[in-house]
């Protein structure tokens, strides 16, 4: 499924060979991401901006290096996610590539199935490790989970959330692609209270989907087992 325009994650990639950068982009952007090409880490780095969610990065190219322009990258607190792609597949190469910063490192040559898995997984990694408690504020791409203030923000619009609401928003949000069950979501939000319902879960649960609005797909319903939050659109 492709990824709405309003969710795309923007890649650029960075390969001196210009089949290598073709190919790449029309496969990336086929599956829904923005694409961007350049031909040497120099094009790169005037191009690179923190809108950017993900560097495919070759390691040979003429003029300044892959290494060396993540090194450069990492050096100015730059943490953009970098995968290497390169023909330099030894181990030593390897450990060179993950020293200077990389997230992961995909030999040449490669499918551009194994190139979409990988680059899916970097960044479901990135998103949840995003997904971190500070002080005492929960923050998932552009959701804040005030547990003090027991408010909850998209970008800085507050959201009218009743308790029960707020209380199932931030279990779900606090354990990111965990499924709970109806039963489980009881158990927890309304504990020892008699008389709560499955059904009284999936009314709650409709009732918070839609005052999330547009970023409605935060919480899903797994058919048969229950619901959880995503970090990211389907």
């Amino acid at each position: 499924m492709k990824l709405e325009p309003r969710n795309k994650k923007k890649v650029l990639i960075v390969d001196d060979e210009n089949d290598i950068c073709e190919i790449l982009s029309f496969n990336l952007a086929n599956e829904g991401y923005d694409v961007a090409t350049a031909i040497s880490a120099e094009e790169a780095l005037k191009k690179l901006s923190s809108a950017y969610d993900l560097i495919l990065l070759d390691v040979m190219m003429g003029g300044m290096s892959g290494f060396r322009m993540a090194e450069k990258l990492r050096k100015e607190g730059c943490n953009i996610p970098i995968i290497f792609l390169t023909a330099k597949d030894t181990e030593n190469d390897m450990l060179t590539g993950f020293s200077v910063g990389a997230d992961d490192y995909i030999s040449k040559p490669f499918s551009l199935k194994e190139v979409s898995a990988r680059v899916r997984a970097v960044l479901k990694r990135t998103i949840e490790k995003a997904a971190e408690i500070k002080e005492d504020k929960l923050v998932i791409d552009e959701l804040t989970i005030d547990t003090l203030a027991k408010e909850a923000k998209i970008n800085e619009t507050a959201l009218p959330l009743t308790k029960t609401e707020f209380e199932i928003l931030f279990l779900l949000a606090s354990n990111p692609s965990r499924v709970y069950s109806r039963r489980q979501i009881i158990d927890i939000i309304w504990q020892n209270t008699p008389y709560i319902t499955e059904r009284t879960v999936d009314v709650h649960i409709t009732r918070l989907r839609k005052k999330l609005g547009n970023k409605s797909y935060y919480i899903s319903n797994r058919t048969g087992f229950g619901y959880k939050f995503n970090t990211s659109e389907p």
